[in-house]
């Protein structure tokens, strides 16, 4: 059966779980976990994805990201690849290390996000990696500590989650630290990382006895949410791709696109394939890959192609395109159909 494609858009809430291959280690020592960190600390903030929560274990990392201005699959393809080419070097290693792709669940924020914090930052104690709450907030290798304030960390947004327990940093400490604590006890919770209609319906037998009396659900595995929101998600995504699938249907070709943005931009077709750095043909450059990426439906690695450039140069031009105030516009001039 084909793996469903991920469901993403910008301010969308993902918990992320990745995996060592057959269950093996994909940290051995710190030097590995510093070198994934220093990877996110780089990839979070130039993206604008923001972090909730996070914990590294020995055979997996769980991770809670917003979408912010590339999607979600394009900055956990460099955090990976990164990691992975750099543990490969440094444990002389050959081969795959992670076990397929990453798990993504789209979570609805209003009612998963406090949850997901906690349970993603109590894996350590869960694990036997860390004794007790005490020196998990000591502990270097999960968000806990910087919410209780004991690290600073740049690229985990602290701030968004502490105004979700109280208005001034020490209240929200305080009632932060309550609210872990209460998580303690309560397991593994296969609730927040498994089954879309089950988590939505609140386990097997509630969804059973509510089957019984006529009641419907809409699930899906790649949502944490109720059954109204993953019906609009869903709904949403159907249609974003039906749009995508039009415009790649109708719309301009690569090469098309490249001569409409050099006439729109009044330069010429050719210094899109340059490495020119003038203004005008950097701004044309970035609209190029936004379009052709985001709204036609091209790879990364075919616009790299065809201009000559890396794929994670287009990946970034996209989100400097994507920031563009007047985006909408040119979208509008360039592709309408």
């Amino acid at each position: 059966m084909p793996r469903k494609a991920r469901i993403d858009a910008p301010g969308a809430l993902h918990h992320i779980i990745v995996r060592g291959i057959e269950k093996k280690a994909i940290f051995c020592n710190t030097t590995d976990r510093k070198d994934f960190l220093t990877r996110l600390s780089a990839i979070l903030p130039e993206t604008e994805t923001g972090c909730y929560a996070w914990g590294l274990m020995n055979n997996h990392v769980h991770l809670l990201l917003k979408t912010g201005l590339v999607p979600l699959a394009t900055v956990m393809r460099r955090l990976l690849t990164g990691y992975a080419v750099s543990f490969n070097l440094r444990h002389r290693r050959h081969g795959h290390l992670f076990q397929n792709r990453y798990k993504s669940f789209l979570c609805e924020e209003e009612i998963y996000l406090k949850e997901l914090v906690r349970y993603i930052h109590l894996n350590p104690i869960r694990a036997n990696m860390v004794k007790d709450l005490n020196r998990l907030k000591n502990y270097a290798f999960c968000g806990h500590g910087a919410l209780m304030g004991n690290f600073k960390i740049d690229w985990q947004d602290s701030e968004y989650v502490l105004r979700l327990f109280g208005s001034s940093v020490g209240e929200a400490r305080r009632s932060y630290a309550e609210f872990v604590a209460k998580g303690v006890g309560l397991g593994s919770r296969p609730d927040l990382v498994g089954g879309g209609l089950l988590r939505s319906a609140g386990g097997w037998y509630a969804l059973k006895g509510m089957r019984d009396f006529g009641i419907r659900f809409k699930g899906d595995e790649r949502i944490l949410g109720s059954s109204n929101f993953a019906e609009q998600v869903l709904k949403g995504a159907n249609e974003e791709l039906e749009q995508k699938f039009r415009l790649r249907e109708a719309g301009p070709g690569l090469d098309e696109l490249i001569e409409k943005i050099a006439r729109y931009y009044e330069i010429e077709a050719e210094d899109l394939k340059s490495a020119s750095k003038h203004p005008p043909i950097v701004q044309a450059r970035a609209v190029l890959c936004y379009l052709a990426v985001r709204k036609l439906m091209f790879s990364c690695a075919k616009v790299a192609r065809t201009i000559n450039v890396s794929p994670n140069t287009v990946s970034m031009a996209v989100g400097r395109g994507q920031k563009m105030k007047d985006i909408k516009n040119v979208h509008q001039q360039l592709l309408e159909i």
